[in-house]
């Protein structure tokens, strides 16, 4: 048996912390520095985490081979798993050309350009970040937004700007499934706390969109719909993470922030022509002027619902008690790990949740997509492969960033970290969302930041007295704010509206919301840690 230590160098905390940060700081220093590829960062990082486990900890090599060994099939199934199935049913409505139809029934809304920005950039990119994820919205975003007329450079301020509120909840709800995994919560307990902190930002963006869309004349102008639509997607986040499924907490949002804005009269309200030549400086495609058949429109709509209806069933009490049934559970091999008190650790035992996982109901949802889309079995298998083939260097970079996750986890890297870090005591809940949205503005990944501290954080919120659930939280909510401004994302967005080599003027532009966001999203952390809003948390 391994046991963990916590203080291996010379028995200091404070040095051996700086010894277990090296594994994160190679992956920072060559992301964020060097600007190398993010598979290659990650699996240099995982080689120093093995490196400082077997050299500084102690840890046999073969557990540690064997801790990065499960940490990338825990990449794999459920994380990737979840990732591909959702983009491939995204693939097939575009390769049968339900995306351009449902692109076109959301284009046709409303003729405002500041409530188009609500329904793609936020809504609908919200349906996209629930599906897809991984850069997706922003792209897809800011191309619809320069297509209905706006300018390139707004189109994509306005896309990475909106990609903020699902993000924690997005690819299915991989970050918090990720984020529960690695730090050994309840996935419930974790997703209803970031369900109590992501909807606030809800209630803000739409009002921010509409500010950079068209400034204090559009806020004058479209509040009340953006404050509807904020509303509705915040409670409708909340409810389904809190009470339904974290999985399809994004998509209630996104569908919930659409109908209410098309519920709300102040929306439908032409806009001046003032408003139009101002905003619209761009050239609007002819093609969203073609007309859809009501028929073809409820196919395009129809792969969302499925999801819904697949996630729903198994939901009910029966149904889950016998998918819950066929999960398994193995002795994980050449792993025998202690914590520093002597007690087993709950990775000696690996959980397979063959059916009841997020990825196979996806899986069922998507076969049901094909049926009605009338994908034939052959290319719906042909577009599955090629949706592994687009994400290969995702997988690779998830793999490798979990693998190393479990590594530092498993040798007490993570926990020496904790331990030192709790030092700063009430000050941890201001700096909790600051470390995620620090991991997510380098890696460019919820997902990716939430295993790298996600157990950092647990292990801090543990010594210092404060709640594990709490700043777990926030290391996943803090960390959809730097979405806007990691340089993927940025790269993206640039990308795709014809902006290459424009990503420094666009930085200049988002950061300060980022860091105003940020701000707030602290602040929200800290009253949630106190009497102040701690009746918030459940």
């Amino acid at each position: 048996m391994y046991v963990q230590e916590l203080e291996p160098a010379a028995g200091s905390l404070g040095l051996s912390a700086l010894v277990a940060a090296l594994p994160l700081v190679i992956v920072l220093v060559l992301l964020g520095g060097f600007r190398m590829k993010a598979h290659l960062a990650g699996l240099i990082g995982l080689l120093g985490a093995v490196l400082v486990a077997c050299l500084a900890y102690g840890m046999p090599w073969d557990q540690a081979a064997s801790s990065a060994v499960q940490g990338a099939v825990f990449g794999l199934f459920p994380i990737m798993w979840i990732v591909v199935n959702a983009l491939w049913v995204y693939r097939m409505t575009v390769r049968t050309r339900h995306f351009d139809i449902l692109r076109r029934s959301f284009g046709r809304l409303s003729d405002d350009p500041r409530i188009q920005a609500l329904v793609v950039a936020f809504c609908f990119g919200a349906l996209l970040e629930a599906l897809a994820g991984f850069g997706a919205p922003v792209a897809i975003s800011a191309v619809m937004l320069v297509a209905l007329g706006f300018d390139p450079v707004r189109a994509a301020i306005v896309a990475l700007v909106a990609n903020t509120a699902p993000v924690a909840f997005g690819a299915m709800g991989t970050p918090v499934v990720t984020l529960a995994q690695v730090t050994g919560l309840p996935l419930d307990s974790v997703a209803s706390v970031v369900g109590r902190q992501t909807p606030l930002l809800a209630l803000v963006v739409p009002l921010v969109l509409v500010w950079l869309v068209d400034g204090r004349r559009g806020l004058r102008d479209t509040w009340v719909p953006a404050v509807v639509c904020g509303v509705a997607f915040a409670v409708a986040q909340f409810v389904a993470s809190n009470y339904v499924s974290a999985q399809l907490a994004d998509i209630a949002a996104a569908m919930a922030g659409a109908g209410a804005l098309v519920a709300v009269p102040h929306a439908r309200v032409p806009a001046s022509e003032a408003v139009r030549t101002s905003v619209l400086t761009g050239v609007r495609s002819e093609e969203l002027d073609e007309e859809d058949p009501r028929g073809e429109v409820l196919r395009a709509y129809a792969p969302y619902g499925l999801i819904v209806a697949v996630f729903s069933v198994a939901q009910i009490p029966v149904i889950k008690d016998w998918l819950a049934g066929a999960t398994r559970q193995t002795d994980w091999p050449f792993l025998d790990v202690a914590a520093p008190g002597g007690e087993p650790v709950g990775a000696n035992v690996f959980t397979w949740p063959i059916v009841s996982t997020g990825g196979t109901l996806v899986l069922f949802a998507g076969v049901a997509t094909a049926v009605v889309l009338g994908v034939h079995a052959r290319v719906a298998a042909r577009e599955w492969a090629a949706t592994v083939y687009e994400l290969r260097f995702a997988i690779l970079t998830v793999t490798s960033v979990l693998a190393l996750a479990y590594v530092m986890n498993l040798s007490g890297q993570a926990a020496t970290i904790g331990h030192f870090v709790a030092a700063a005591g009430a000050g941890l809940a201001f700096l909790s969302p600051v470390l995620g949205w620090f991991g997510v503005a380098v890696t460019g990944s919820d997902t990716s930041a939430n295993a790298l501290f996600g157990a950092l954080q647990v292990t801090a919120a543990r010594e210092s007295g404060l709640s594990p659930d709490l700043l777990a939280a926030a290391n996943s909510s803090g960390g959809v704010l730097g979405k806007m401004i990691s340089p993927q994302n940025l790269t993206i967005a640039c990308a795709a509206v014809g902006l290459a080599g424009r990503e420094g003027d666009l930085l200049r532009k988002v950061l300060p919301w980022s860091l105003g966001l940020l701000l707030v999203m602290c602040l929200v952390v800290v009253g949630q840690s106190t009497a102040v809003l701690g009746w918030m948390l459940p």
